[in-house]
């Protein structure tokens, strides 16, 4: 009892521990509940100190003391940082900290399980013990009965020393009964010792919440400089007051376990008794049985909380060491953050700042001229805006203008001014791949130079919260629209750092508030008369854009209006860019329909402008084919594959503006997409380390309530609408070829086709009661993430892919796809088979015919690798993290055909 005492207070003073004070000033303690500034975190990386109970209370007084001087210090210690600064941590390395630091997590959680085990053989060996103290105490009852009947027969002196006999066997009931209550305390510390677990684990999850924080937050620092520190410092100081708690749980169960000495010295004091008293062997057998338990409960109770010294001493090393990497980062940072802040502000400080003075155009407060100037100045990102605009805080808007005024300047840019006009933008309001491509292609083309806007509905179903600094403007753009002039109203905002104007109609209508984007029976309507005033808004703006970029056949009414319309009003400084994402919607119409937006149905509706191959109606997208000066898709195997019958019709009219027509590969956000940093992931990872690869699909079967008794078995996933596009009947067979190989299959989607999602629901209660299918018929954006990661493969059956993100997205988690050689799936995916392909590019399983057997080739092989070439498929995984799907190589090729077509321009005028 006196070592497992001794172990308990030495886990208390392990948990109490505070890293040894720093050399600087002020830096002495670990984490306060109100810090001032650069003020509360130790430099260099020093060795835990032991504790005493007085040193603790001494630590407590100097922590005291430390908050009340913390303000005096932040002089001294700024230019002790100055002095001393610190090497670069690079995020790789803070990460690598993290997985460390996870790795000792993962064995304290294997101690605890051991402790666990050994408490629940305590426990049984604890009932069986009260099982025999209650035989024995039958035994003693019954042999006290029997004593009474034979004592009428025996002389004085035997009557005598069986009075005596009589007097030990009750005291031998009383320190039965005292075992019963010690037992009662036993149990009570047991529940202790789970409240203690109780609080380790929210020790785990502090931690972990850190550990996301941390890398999510490297580059949300350099924007929002030193003061995002204070949250990082209420984590710290969250996570300092579970180390406290926890602390005082093992000091109480240290003082519990110090009681148990009294059993010891009663079990002492009764063997002395029963040694100096002749009674029977019987009882004597007794005592030293209870003796022996006592001594195997303190043997095991002693093993318990040694390894659990053990333990904390380890997980206490590595959170000493965590704080070390948090105080370097912190530092670094802010040095990072001193040094971006002079050079420059964030993207999203030049966006906000192009919105100001374009709102001061549009309502009259600065000449047209003067506007393209500043515009112009914000564009080259000229510090005098930054410092005019900072130093007029507080002061009215008048006089800030008067400011930018002053330095109105001209100037030059080698960059383009690029607009955008979409129905979709991530993540504000979005309903497929258009809306990541207008935010991920936006952000590329911004940081290459250029100024990029975007211009959308304003929906009344879109994410709010996603907006920066939205507001309307004090202006109405009036519109034609049906022979009358609608009024506009103009929002502004920042959505992922770039600048956005929401047009938001004034229109009986009521156009734009609908809940919901599409599936409206005037959707010809609403989107001709968004176009119009999108243009509208830039016309009346005199901005002198060099690209226009409209998207699929909700914008295609932008090229004939820019070009018969405005164009003639003297707006033609632009060209027109016009992407058609998937040419199975073209936007068909009665030619009439055409008036609503004012342009000539007559001049339009003829077989060379707009009207529709097939039939009578008007194509909106072929107009714009027609019109527009650049002509792309999203893929170069797409751009093929529509010249045939995949252009649903429009392949003799791409054919003969096959000049203009480009496929350019899309790409995807790798900054949403990162499996290193994702926040919906229970484990970050990377290519170099996959172990979080592994935990992720073990949280992730154990969530949905799979089986995991085969860590070995693949998981298959999908991620996608259910249309037949996608090759629904393939998705369908690919869940019975799955179990048929012994896999775990996960669909996550839902099919706006009635039927076709009966179907899937029939299939999904047909595997209800098997743990290795789950199909989830809805979209769940945090589960899409977690899919990604779990998953071992990733299937993409479609019967034509224009682009295709998924199997991009699945390789960044190291999820090696199993595609339909097809549009962008044939641009992005190479069989790992294919021996005429370089050995570098294989990076997944193809198969050709849409059917079933070519399915089947391709999985089978996926499966073959999987299980008998453990290493060459931990290879290809490790692989395809690192391809670069981003959007860096897409916005370099759209910047060249902007470039080639703004010369040009440049060149007739």
């Amino acid at each position: 009892m006196a070592c497992s005492a001794a172990a308990g207070a030495e886990a208390t003073a392990l948990l109490c521990r505070r890293p040894a004070p720093s050399s600087i000033t002020g830096r002495n303690r670990l984490a306060v509940s109100r810090r001032p500034r650069h003020g509360n975190l130790r430099t260099g990386a020093q060795p835990p100190q032991k504790s005493t109970p007085s040193a603790n209370y001494r630590n407590r007084v100097n922590i005291q003391r430390d908050r009340a001087g913390a303000s005096s210090d932040d002089e001294h210690q700024q230019k002790s940082e100055d002095e001393n600064g610190l090497q670069n941590i690079q995020l790789e390395d803070l990460v690598e900290m993290i997985q460390n630091t996870e790795k000792n997590i993962l064995l304290l959680n294997q101690a605890r399980l051991q402790a666990l085990e050994r408490a629940d053989k305590i426990i049984k060996e604890k009932e069986a013990l009260q099982q025999e103290i209650n035989n024995l105490e039958i035994k003693l009852s019954e042999t006290g009965a029997q004593s009474e009947l034979s004592s009428k027969g025996m002389s004085d002196a035997e009557a005598l020393e069986f009075d005596v006999l009589k007097e030990e066997n009750m005291l031998l009931k009383d320190d039965i009964t005292f075992f019963k209550e010690k037992l009662i305390e036993i149990t009570e510390t047991e529940e202790s010792l789970f409240k203690l677990e109780k609080e380790r684990a929210l020790l785990d999850a502090s931690l972990r919440e850190l550990e996301c924080a941390f890398i999510a937050a490297q580059s949300d620092m350099l924007k929002l400089g030193p003061m995002q520190h204070d949250a990082w410092w209420e984590k710290v100081e969250n996570l300092e007051e579970l180390l406290e708690s926890t602390a005082n749980q093992v000091e109480h169960a240290a003082l519990i376990l110090d009681g148990y000495h009294d059993v010891q010295d009663k079990v002492d004091k009764l063997e002395a008794s029963l040694g100096a008293t002749s009674i029977s062997e019987f009882c004597l057998y007794l005592v030293d049985l209870l003796k022996k338990r006592v001594k195997s409960i303190e043997e095991r109770l002693q093993a318990c909380n040694h390894e659990m010294h053990s333990q904390i001493e380890l997980y206490e090393h590595s959170i000493v060491e965590f704080h070390d990497t948090l105080s370097k980062l912190i530092k670094e940072s802010e040095k990072k953050s001193m040094e971006h802040y002079a050079e420059g502000m964030p993207s999203e400080f030049w966006s906000r700042i192009s919105l100001l003075i374009d709102g001061w155009s549009l309502e009259k407060k600065i000449s047209n001229n003067d506007a393209n100037i500043l515009r112009e100045m914000a564009w080259k990102r000229d510090s005098r805006l930054r410092e005019a605009y900072l130093s007029s805080r507080g002061k009215s808007e008048r006089e800030l203008i008067d400011s930018f005024l002053k330095m109105a300047l001209p100037g030059t840019s080698s960059g383009l001014h690029i607009v955008h006009i979409a129905a979709e933008m991530a993540p504000v309001a979005k309903v497929g791949g258009l809306a990541d491509v207008i935010s991920g292609l936006g952000k590329a083309l911004q940081k290459k130079g250029n100024l990029v806007e975007i211009i959308l509905p304003k929906y009344d179903c879109m994410q709010h919260n996603q907006i920066n600094n939205l507001k309307v403007l004090d202006v109405v753009v009036q519109s034609y629209f049906e022979g009358n002039m609608f009024a506009n109203r103009i929002w502004t905002g920042t959505v992922e750092g770039l600048p956005v104007y929401f047009i938001e109609p004034q229109h009986p209508g009521k156009l734009f508030w609908r809940a919901q984007y599409y599936g409206e029976h005037d959707d010809f309507k609403r989107f001709s008369y968004f176009s119009r005033v999108a243009l509208e808004l830039l016309y009346q703006s005199a901005k002198k854009v060099d690209i226009i970029h409209c998207h699929d056949w909700q914008t295609a009414f932008v090229a004939p209006l820019y070009w018969d319309v405005y164009a003639n009003l003297g707006f033609n400084s632009a060209r027109i860019c016009f992407t058609c994402h998937n040419f199975e919607y073209q936007g068909t119409a009665p030619a009439q329909d055409l008036a609503y937006c004012g342009l000539d149905v007559e001049h339009l509706d003829r077989a060379d402008r707009m009207r529709d191959n097939s039939h009578g109606r008007i194509n909106v997208v072929k107009g714009a084919i027609v019109y527009s000066n650049i002509v792309t898709t999203v893929s170069p195997t797409y751009a093929q594959e529509v010249r045939s019958e995949g252009g649903r019709g429009l392949q003799d009219t791409l054919k003969i503006h096959s000049k203009k027509f480009v496929g350019i590969l899309n790409g995807i956000d790798t900054d949403t997409w990162n499996p290193s940093t994702d926040r919906f992931l229970k484990v970050q990872y990377s290519a170099n380390d996959l172990y979080g690869k592994s935990a992720n699909k073990a949280a992730l079967t154990k969530q949905l309530k799979m089986s995991s008794a085969n860590a070995s078995q693949p998981l298959v996933g999908c991620i996608t609408r259910l249309v037949p596009q996608k090759g629904v009947h393939l998705i369908r067979h690919a869940i019975y070829k799955t179990a048929e190989l012994g896999g775990q299959f996960i669909l996550l989607g839902s099919s706006p086709v009635p039927n076709i999602q009966r179907e899937f629901e029939g299939i999904a209660d047909q595997f209800q009661n098997n743990n290795n299918i789950r199909l989830l018929l809805k979209y769940d954006d945090a589960l899409s993430h977690m899919i990604f990661a779990a998953s071992d493969m990733f299937i993409v059956p479609s019967m034509f892919e224009p682009c295709g993100l998924t199997q991009m997205i699945a390789m960044r988690y190291g999820s090696v796809p199993v595609v339909r050689k097809t549009g962008g799936l044939n641009d992005s995916v190479f069989d790992f088979d294919d021996e005429t392909i370089p050995m570098e590019l294989r990076n997944g399983f193809t198969f050709l015919k849409a059917d079933e057997q070519g399915f089947d080739s391709a999985l089978e092989r996926a499966f073959n690798y999987y299980h008998r070439k453990p290493e060459v498929w931990k290879q290809l995984v490790q692989k395809d993290m690192k391809i670069d799907f981003s959007w860096d190589t897409s916005a370099s090729q759209y910047e060249d055909i902007y470039q080639r077509a703004a010369a040009r321009a440049r060149a007739a005028t």
